[in-house]
């Protein structure tokens, strides 16, 4: 049967069957393309089909892959974007908020307008744990919460046996694909790594390292980003690598505007990409610069944001 006249989104792709009853027809789980009125009308199709299912699934994945990420959030005190540098901003397991390094520096006053002597949260205004222990408990609290933040920090600590955690390379996997599924996005970042380098008793495999460093990078990760651009690069996928490491720009990565600037003077890349990678990347500074982060990163190192 010909079916070069038939609708193939109200009938079986392959018998041209089931036009009145369209509603019955399965689509492709794959490429959702084409419709199928049986699992035997499905496999007997699938030799014509299979070269154009798999470039519209490569298609959708990179539709997705090189949209631009969610916005980064903003810091709950002074509502300005948080940098990506990690040094930028720190984690508080008493109310599980992540505050940017100028307002962690800035001195906390009491409701009477006093700076406080004691060391307290700038958010929640708790006050700092006086021991390991105590700072590990509020952590398990967080953990218990479904915090994937905590979560993925403990994953972190089992990895390096820190903080009184035992090493455990099993363990610490676990705790990252646990705060991964849970939307921290550091942690699949994590797990890449793993498998882009064989560490935590997991072998080199560059396919796993890849898919999870787009698990990361789809979630605005911009180390996983950077990762993802370098391997494209290596392999000669230039322009895919350009894209990554352009999305990672505009959110920061520092290591991708270098990266350009090494394929540009290489003859990868143009002057143009360069020039906008600059821009992108001022524009990016233009957003989380304060006078009150600066004065926190020339007192101390710890606080640098950019």
């Amino acid at each position: 049967m010909s079916m070069d006249n038939k609708d193939l989104s109200v009938c079986c792709a392959n018998c041209g069957k089931g036009e009145e009853e369209s509603s019955s027809l399965k689509a492709c789980a794959a490429c959702k393309m084409v419709k199928y009125c049986s699992r035997d009308c499905q496999i007997a199709h699938r030799p014509q089909h299979k070269k154009e299912c798999r470039k519209r699934v490569n298609e959708l994945h990179d539709g997705e892959l090189f949209k631009q990420p969610p916005p980064d959030e903003d810091c709950p005190i002074c509502f300005l974007l948080l940098p990506s540098l990690k040094t930028g901003s720190m984690y508080y397991a008493c109310c599980g908020k992540v505050v940017c390094s100028g307002c962690v520096y800035a001195p906390v006053y009491d409701d009477q307008g006093n700076e406080v002597a004691i060391e307290k949260c700038p958010f929640c205004r708790m006050p700092a744990p006086k021991s390991d222990e105590e700072d590990r408990k509020r952590e398990m609290k967080r953990v218990e919460m479904n915090d994937p933040l905590a979560i993925g920090k403990q994953g972190g600590y089992y990895a390096d046996g820190k903080k009184g955690f035992p090493q455990d390379n099993k363990k610490a996997l676990e705790l990252w694909h646990q705060a991964g599924e849970l939307g921290f996005a550091l942690a699949h970042s994590c797990i890449g790594y793993a498998y882009n380098n064989g560490r935590l008793g997991v072998k080199v495999d560059k396919k796993k390292a890849n898919h999870y460093y787009e698990l990361a990078a789809m979630k605005g990760e911009v180390s996983a980003r950077h990762n993802l651009g370098v391997n494209e690069a290596r392999t000669g996928n230039i322009e895919r690598a350009l894209k990554h490491h352009m999305i990672a720009i505009e959110s920061g990565e520092v290591d991708s505007l270098n990266e350009i600037k090494r394929l540009h003077t290489l003859g990868f890349a143009t002057k143009e990409d360069y020039t906008k990678a600059l821009q992108s990347y001022q524009a990016y500074l233009s957003e989380i610069k304060s006078d009150q982060r600066d004065e926190a990163a020339a007192a101390d190192e710890k606080y640098r944001y950019y």
